[in-house]
């Protein structure tokens, strides 16, 4: 498909996963911590670190976590709450250094996803986690990025969108000292909420390609809002 065909059916050269209300918790929250981070993000300013080089090494943490686990799972959760940590970092440092862009939010979400991945089959493997869950909980919630990717190129973004990704990490400790064999319900209880968002989002975009379809084809105005 070229980008003339893309253009006549609606969409927009980029697009992020975000939901509307995702989107603006963000940039609230980012504006906070770029507020009290500020010290900080101009120290690694002047280091010259990259937004990129932290959303690397935020991978890079929460890949650790699946290599360690087998050795150590205290290890493999704290290398998980740096990943996480360092999740924190980057957006508010591409702010601070006017550097925010698609690309980035792209690389930011890839890296997110990547973890999410890995951290649920190594629970997988481990026999934390149950196959049918685990397996269910990685493809709904790539789904259900790909469909917000897709609205949000539609130019109908979900109006919210709840990701259980921390609840999932947290739920590993929960697992792990306080309630053991409780993380498959919890992970079916999430891909509840994932398989509604997807089916949502399906239906969404449907209605937005089958207007902007029209749309082109009798020489309609493509509005703001691509899907019913």
């Amino acid at each position: 498909m070229n980008s003339q065909l893309l253009t006549r059916c609606g969409f927009v050269p980029s697009a992020d996963c975000y939901s509307a209300g995702e989107r603006k918790w963000m940039e609230l929250t980012q504006e906070w911590r770029g507020r009290w981070l500020a010290s900080l993000l101009d120290r690694l300013t002047v280091w010259k670190v990259t937004p990129d080089q932290v959303t690397l090494l935020s991978l890079a943490a929460g890949l650790a976590c699946c290599g360690l686990w087998a050795y150590s799972s205290v290890a493999g959760l704290l290398c998980l709450v740096l990943h996480v940590l360092l999740d924190g970092f980057d957006g508010p440092l591409a702010r601070r250094q006017r550097t925010a862009s698609p690309r980035g939010s792209f690389t930011d979400t890839m890296a997110d996803q990547t973890v999410v991945t890995a951290v649920a089959l190594t629970l997988m493997f481990s026999g934390r986690l149950g196959v049918l869950a685990g397996g269910g909980f990685i493809f709904l919630y790539a789904v259900v990025a790909l469909f917000a990717m897709a609205r949000n190129a539609l130019r109908c973004p979900y109006a919210w969108l709840v990701r259980p990704r921390l609840v999932f990490y947290a739920w590993i400790a929960v697992e792990l000292w306080l309630w053991p064999g409780s993380l498959t319900g919890l992970v079916w209880a999430c891909n509840i909420g994932l398989a509604w968002s997807a089916w949502t989002g399906f239906l969404a975009i449907r209605s937005g390609l089958a207007k902007r379809n029209s749309e082109s084809q009798y020489g309609g105005h493509t509005s703001r809002s691509g899907c019913a």
